[in-house]
């Protein structure tokens, strides 16, 4: 695996650079931390040293107590410059958050601290995720300061649109999930594969189907898919190869997955079935119609000389339930039960065996915060051994529980097997 140099600069974002080296070190990379003096007002030292296993420098001037060595390094033996030392070994710099005033710095070539210094000094490949109030991303010198950095060869992974720090604010500028970072350097040095699923095929289903009324107007629901691609995205980050069968995503996919496009319930159903034979893990996380128009016409239905417009319904096929029924030794299914209210864990549960599966993820849509369309989660892994309970968190955060569980599952299979086997 790579050694990441990883520079936090300051903002309130600063927290979520302890979740990306979380997952980096995680994904069996050495990491490093040098952070800004304003970083330390949000997160401390601490945080990184105790992930990390490493020791956090601030200042350019201070001694490193590694020598500029990575975890699982040997010290060198001589006491190096740090900041030349740590960019030296460096596999890639990633700088996230990257504030507005240390995007001016790295375009200019300024080095006025640690990791300013360490940015010049530094030829390995360069990502920036900034992370900012929306009005100073969107302003004409930051956007030229990117343009810049981008012209030289950085990589820049732009934020999301969200709530922001302040009270009552809402736009772009919000730090772009850790898993996304991360994929991104993975995808860049060329390491996401050998990971705890590598070798496993790994079928998901995100977004929502769409029944056709006519040729405009369509029966459908407000899944926007970001769950699903979260865990596209989180599979392939451990090593799997992933088939993803997006109904109506218009957000973009991982990168390094499968891209199946459908629209329909039966869309849907034909494209997973293809894929499923082969397949070891399905995560369905899609929202698919439980009903659609008895009859569909081509052209538009017109209000002229209508006094309204009544709908026959009927039921598409259970996609889950036809894929459960044909499911063969060794593979794991895992449904999503998206419920209103008060019973959310018993209609899971309910679901878990009615359709045989090995895990239903429960999460309550009557939240606005949790609900469709909505960038955190929160959720309860429902299995025949128990509940799992994910406090809320990003999407990404949510599948890396997730999947957590699934290799879970599959290693009590595996064991169970070979006990059998002996037997």
């Amino acid at each position: 695996m790579a050694r990441l140099l990883v520079g936090v600069s300051g903002g309130i974002a600063a927290y979520k650079a302890a979740e990306l080296v979380r997952l980096a070190t995680g994904a069996g990379h050495a990491v490093r931390v040098v952070q800004t003096p304003a970083s330390l007002q949000f997160v401390g030292r601490a945080t990184f040293e105790g992930v990390t296993g490493a020791p956090v420098l601030v200042d350019e001037f201070e001694r490193d107590p590694a020598r500029g060595a990575y975890p699982g390094e040997p010290a060198p033996s001589r006491d190096p410059i740090s900041h030349l030392e740590l960019v030296r070994r460096a596999d890639l710099l990633c700088v996230a958050p990257a504030s507005a005033n240390t995007i001016a710095k790295l375009a200019h070539g300024l080095a006025d601290n640690l990791l300013t210094s360490a940015a010049l000094a530094c030829t390995a490949p360069l990502v920036v995720a900034p992370a900012m109030n929306n009005h100073m991303y969107e302003h004409a010198a930051t956007r030229e300061n990117l343009g810049v950095l981008r012209g030289r060869g950085a990589t820049i992974v732009d934020p999301d649109s969200g709530r922001l720090a302040s009270r009552g604010e809402w736009g772009v500028g919000r730090l772009a999930p850790p898993a996304r970072i991360l994929e991104t350097v993975e995808g860049l040095l060329g390491t996401a594969a050998g990971g705890p699923m590598d070798g496993l095929q790994v079928l998901v289903t995100a977004g929502g189907t769409r029944e056709p009324i006519d040729s405009v107007r369509y029966v459908g629901n407000r899944s926007s898919g970001r769950m699903g691609l979260a865990l596209a995205g989180e599979a392939a980050r451990r090593g799997a190869e992933v088939t993803l069968v997006a109904a109506n995503v218009t957000l973009p996919a991982p990168a390094g997955v499968r891209v199946i496009e459908v629209q329909t319930a039966a869309e849907l159903l034909a494209a997973a079935r293809t894929a499923f034979g082969q397949t070891h893990v399905l995560l369905m996380a899609a929202a698919v119609a439980d009903f659609r128009p008895g009859e569909a016409l081509d052209d538009k239905i017109t209000k002229s000389g209508r006094e309204g417009l009544s709908l026959q319904l009927e039921p598409t096929e259970d996609v889950l339930a036809a894929l459960a029924a044909e499911r063969t030794p060794g593979q794991t299914l895992v449904g999503f039960a998206a419920e209103h209210g008060a019973g959310a864990l018993e209609r899971g549960r309910g679901k878990l065996e009615r359709k045989g599966l090995d895990a239903v993820v429960v999460n309550d849509i009557s939240r606005p915060e949790i609900g469709f369309d909505a960038s955190d989660n929160e959720a309860t892994i429902v299995t025949a051994d128990g509940e799992r309970h994910v406090p809320l968190g990003s999407k990404e955060t949510v599948a890396a529980a997730i999947l957590d569980v699934v290799e879970g599952l599959r290693t009590t299979a595996a064991d169970a097997s070979t006990v059998e086997g002996e037997l």
